[in-house]
């Protein structure tokens, strides 16, 4: 489970949406997130799939149910992840702030 991984299983607006159901209404089966989205379960089946590939979701067999569920360690690494290139984003702005607001003093005239 990489951040890549997480990423490109996430870059699809229903599997996205998937992760939305799932953490709002916790574990659910195939069948009953089919029943939200605008796809057949079988395309619900392979998209979680994919999300399982890439540790986004678990399942876990109950007698003949298979239900799904949200599995937070990749997302938070994700997330994790995202906050350092912000971070480090912030702080090359703040140094080119900084560097034009220096360029802009030493250009204006004095005042006196």
């Amino acid at each position: 489970m990489s951040t890549g991984e997480v990423l490109a299983a996430l870059a699809d607006p229903t599997r996205r949406r998937l992760v939305e159901l799932l953490a709002r209404a916790g574990d659910r089966t195939a069948t009953s997130l089919a029943g939200e989205l605008p796809v057949t379960r079988q395309a619900v089946v392979q998209h979680l799939g994919v999300l399982k590939e890439a540790g986004v979701v678990g399942s876990l067999k109950s007698g003949r149910e298979v239900r799904f569920g949200l599995r937070p360690d990749a997302l938070t690494a994700t997330a994790r992840w995202m906050e350092d290139v912000a971070s480090q984003w912030d702080q090359r702005l703040a140094v080119i702030k900084q560097l034009a607001e220096a360029e802009t003093q030493l250009a204006e005239p004095d005042a006196g």
